[in-house]
């Protein structure tokens, strides 16, 4: 299994620079990979708000080997040539370390009816889907045209092409049991779950959105059925150290339970420390758990 770091675009300290240098300390840290979230606003608080692209420029230039990405973006409010222009260039400059993690985008209401875009969940999906296909068209260097409900573009030839081969590794995020994002999930290279529970994970104030074993297996299984590749697959958990458990043994066990149902990464959420730059440090600098 891989560890990375899960960290918002947002917070009182947050910028391009200073999510750079905390990639650095990822990656010195032991840390494999380094994923920050795709906001626009932040209407609660008003806070600072960092464009994921632009930071996850300065990670690649001051880091060597961690991977790093997004979680998520929303294709549905890009223009996916504008993406897949973004996203080779950001994968050749960091020689291949690129995931782009997809998904609807949340909240509906901030992040597209605030600008004029379309928040219906069945408009967005068809977004979505037609975006991928424009990306991975886009990304194979070879002519491509599309004409779908919502994206229309002429043959063209996008070049250079990403470092990655086939191309850029895509996650598909989404909330289960609601099945339409794990159907599009077989699709592709990886899942992003998250299954919202009542209550919060200890003391840290956040919802609990941890997918225990049992969950992933039931969303892995379903997944499988529906692939028609071979080829490896990722599965990546959100969740927080403490609710791995209280001891280094509950954490090994807990760590040991997902990597069997399925889990490749576990993503350590440090949501709780988003306004403060020298939390997310220390917690960074304490490694991977287990």
């Amino acid at each position: 299994m891989r560890f990375g770091v899960y960290l918002c675009n947002y917070g009182n300290e947050v910028s391009a620079s200073s999510l750079a240098e905390l990639a650095m300390e990822a990656e010195n840290a032991g840390w494999d990979g380094f994923f920050i979230w795709d906001h626009i606003l932040r209407l609660i608080d008003q806070t600072n708000v960092v464009d994921p692209w632009i930071a996850l420029t300065a990670v690649a230039v001051k880091t060597k080997s961690i991977r790093f990405g997004t979680t998520l973006t929303p294709v549905p409010r890009r223009r996916p040539w504008h993406l897949a222009r973004e996203t080779t260039t950001l994968d050749v400059l960091s020689n291949g370390r690129l995931i782009l993690s997809v998904g609807l985008g949340d909240p509906p209401d901030v992040d597209f009816a605030y600008f004029g875009e379309d928040p219906d969940n069945r408009v967005r999906a068809e977004k979505l889907d037609e975006g991928l296909d424009i990306l991975a068209g886009l990304w194979s260097g070879k002519p491509f045209g599309y004409q779908g409900k919502h994206y229309h573009m002429e043959e063209v030839k996008f070049l250079p092409t990403p470092t990655q081969k086939p191309r850029i590794p895509i996650w598909v995020g989404g909330f289960w049991p609601n099945k339409g994002p794990f159907r599009r999930a077989a699709r592709w290279d990886g899942v992003l779950p998250i299954v919202l529970h009542e209550g919060v994970i200890m003391d840290t104030g956040e919802r609990d959105y941890y997918t225990r074993p049992s969950e992933l297996q039931e969303i892995m299984d379903y997944i499988h059925a529906r692939r028609t590749d071979t080829t490896p697959y990722d599965a990546a958990i959100i969740g927080s150290r403490r609710g791995l458990g209280k001891t280094l043994q509950e954490t090994k066990q807990g760590l040991m339970e997902l990597e069997i149902a399925g889990a490749t990464w576990w993503l350590q959420s440090m949501h709780k420390q988003r306004n403060s730059f020298e939390e997310l440090r220390l917690a960074i600098r304490e490694g991977p758990p287990g």
